[in-house]
């Protein structure tokens, strides 16, 4: 059997940054690399080059981790146009559910004017404090922000982070292809381990460790593996082979607290870790504990193979009040233990409502607005691994004759892999009690009701939650600045809270009497759909038909003589 070499414990984060830090001038890289020796008794169809490497530059939104635009390629030595790629899709767009598609020639790339540093190392060296100079340089962001499409002062304003991923051009099975590290992993597991068998040593050691998180960035974990040994498909995927450049306004140093989880009050959420290093069996099993709020949640019998890693999770549900929480970690397996915290900030967000709407309100100034990209993920997967004993039975003589069998087989293993998708729908109505609505026609100055239905289908469902939070934000406002927190209703559905300053107390939201003609589109989050691989969510509208105002239903009664 495999003896069990230890543990490493690497925190699984979904939304948000780690920890408050000073940034100067242009930008701050927060990368740092590894790497080991390369292996040169390959096959002449699969080999590297040293020197054949790039780096793919994106620009991602600070708040939300939105990708903004194509993501560009560097290079120092250009390679032929007709490569085998996958195509300019960034390590974040491959996590919110893109897929791998091969592309044969086409493939475009920058040589850039002053010249990279050495990405990938091949013995174990590694040339991080150029790598953090050059993709800091003034002249280097102002060129990338040009081959971006975004003006150099927009994108160090402190609202965008750049994205940076080592790439590697390599021959595969007789074939040159380029690949960030990402893409790798994502392909060694189309070909059944055919990647790592052949190359791992550049792609799955000296590529994903050229750059990695020094602190956790754009919803992925610092790094606190092994800086030598070759690593999994799943650590490549989930924390390897990234670096982040970070920038804010220089008139406004940052002096902020942020948090690894942001959950609602009162909603069921999960929490998850992934445990590493060694192999962890029957034999000689890992278990997890999860302290939270003064309750241990354990998490027994966690099993992973040799150089590979599981995902481990609780469900657990948030307090009715909106707070700061620690969870304490606690890993354990033979003869060794791991700790680590994660810090979570819990909001309520049935705090602002909009204000009670009069008769008089005015609003000359107004302007429409486009509805905001809200956070959107509605697929995403995960997998498990399960142990099962490989038998190999051998003969053992006593030297008279007899003797007996024995099994000296080993553990081997099954990935069983697991999905979720959210389906969502939202339609809002004119009021009941609206006397003059005609359809889906209506008078401003009267309400709307709202229902929103959303739902989870897994083939792991004891692994997930239905959602569980939807907030709707109105045109009058922006989209901004004043919000609805929906009730939950049942299982996935929801409608507006009883309006307080409702005759009937209805569920319902009154539209401004100043809103002019035209179309009256609602907003609404669908959130807190909770996975072992972060929160499905969804951005839904409808519509309905402003014409004219509630003072055209007023008439003036005769009095009686």
């Amino acid at each position: 059997m495999k003896r069990f070499l230890g543990i490493l414990l690497s925190l699984v984060f979904l939304l948000c940054l780690l920890s408050p830090m000073t940034i100067y001038a242009v930008g701050e890289g927060n990368v740092d690399s590894g790497g080991g020796g390369m292996n040169t008794s390959g096959s002449s169809n699969n080999v590297w080059s040293p020197g054949n490497d790039g780096v793919r530059v994106t620009v991602v939104r600070a708040s939300d981790h939105a990708v903004v635009t194509v993501p560009v390629d560097l290079t120092n030595k250009v390679p032929a146009a007709s490569i085998y790629h996958f195509g300019k899709i960034c390590k974040i767009q491959y996590n919110n559910g893109n897929g791998l598609s091969p592309v044969k020639g086409g493939y475009s790339c920058v040589k850039p004017a002053q010249a990279m540093p050495r990405i990938i190392g091949t013995n174990g060296s590694n040339n991080i404090a150029a790598i953090k100079s050059y993709f800091t340089d003034e002249q280097v962001i102002r060129s990338i922000a040009g081959l971006s499409g975004m003006d150099f002062d927009i994108l160090i304003n402190g609202n965008y982070k750049l994205l940076i991923e080592p790439i590697a051009y390599y021959k595969f099975q007789g074939v040159m292809v380029a690949t960030t590290a990402t893409e790798a992993a994502l392909y060694d597991q189309q070909v059944s381990g055919l990647l790592k068998y052949w190359m791992k040593s550049l792609t799955h050691k000296n590529l994903p460790l050229a750059m990695f998180l020094e602190v956790a960035d754009l919803g992925y974990p610092a790094w606190n593996g092994s800086r030598s040994d070759i690593v999994s498909d799943s650590d490549i995927i989930s924390s390897l082979g990234l670096g982040v450049i970070r920038f804010t306004d220089k008139t406004e140093p940052p002096a902020v607290t942020v948090y690894d989880y942001e959950y609602r009050t009162n909603t069921e959420v999960i929490t998850a870790v992934t445990v590493s290093e060694g192999q962890s069996d029957p034999d000689n099993p890992t278990r997890v504990n999860f302290h939270i709020g003064g309750t241990t949640y354990n998490v027994s019998n966690v099993y992973y193979p040799s150089g590979d890693s599981q995902l481990v999770w609780v469900k657990w549900k948030t307090p009715d009040t909106a707070q700061s929480m620690v969870i304490a970690i606690t890993v354990s397996g033979p003869g060794r233990v791991s700790k680590a915290t994660i810090n979570v900030k819990i909001v309520d967000l049935d705090q602002n409502p909009p204000p009670n709407p009069v008769a008089d309100d005015r609003n000359d100034s107004f302007s429409t607005a486009s509805v905001p990209d809200r956070q959107k993920q509605t697929t995403t997967s995960w997998t498990v691994w399960r142990p099962w004993w490989y038998e190999n039975w051998a003969w053992h003589s006593n030297g008279d004759g007899g003797g007996y069998w024995v099994d000296e087989g080993w553990w081997e293993y099954s990935l069983d892999r697991y999905s979720a998708s959210l389906t969502a729908s939202m339609s809002i109505q004119c009021d009941s009690k609206n006397p003059t609505a005609s359809g889906r026609v209506m008078k401003s100055g009267y309400g709307i009701n709202q229902t929103v239905s959303g739902s989870v289908s897994s083939s792991q469902s004891s692994a997930v939650t239905q959602p569980q939070n939807a907030v709707s934000y109105f045109p009058e406002f922006h989209y901004t600045t004043y919000w609805r927190l929906l009730d939950r209703m049942g299982s996935g559905r929801f409608e507006f809270q009883k309006n307080p300053y409702s005759t009937y107390k209805n569920r319902t939201h009154f539209t401004p009497i100043w809103m002019p003609d035209g179309a009256y589109t609602v907003n609404t989050w669908l959130i807190d759909a909770w996975t072992p691989t972060g929160m499905l969510s969804v951005n839904l509208t409808d519509s309905l038909t402003i014409r004219g105002n509630l003072y055209q239903d007023w008439h003036v009664a005769p009095l009686n003589p």
